[in-house]
């Protein structure tokens, strides 16, 4: 299995490093594909993401657990890495303390969400890359 430092460009690995917006797509059932801005982190093998398992996207990776992000650097908006993956697996997180760590890491309060309850994270493992 290749792992992400076989996939992830070196002198890219800052986009995935640094607390920027992350264009997640992720294929609807019938096809087509849904992106959405979202907050994320790398932790060296994955990139994270909190969600819900109530909201479309989660119902995506569950159905086909392919997925792309796009992030740009806002101080040179023609670089950017685009990363492909497959979601590797969920973990429970009733207590929000991702999203807590998420907020956190992107300048927030740092408050339980409201739907903490129904809070997971997702772990895409990184398969494949495209960088400008």
């Amino acid at each position: 299995m290749t792992t992400a430092d076989e996939v992830i460009p070196a002198d890219y690995r800052d986009l995935l490093e640094r607390p920027l917006y992350g264009h997640l797509a992720t294929v609807r059932r019938d096809g087509t594909v849904q992106v959405e801005p979202m907050w994320f982190e790398f932790d060296g093998e994955f990139i994270l993401f909190t969600h819900t398992s109530k909201r479309q996207k989660y119902r995506n990776l569950m159905a086909n657990p392919a997925a792309a992000l796009s992030v740009n650097d806002p101080d040179a908006p023609y670089r950017f890495l685009e990363v492909r993956g497959v979601l590797d697996h969920v973990d429970l997180d009733p207590e929000g303390a991702f999203y807590r760590q998420l907020a956190r890491r992107y300048g927030r309060a740092d408050q339980a969400p409201p739907d903490a309850a129904d809070r997971v994270i997702l772990y895409i493992r990184p398969t494949a890359t495209a960088k400008q």
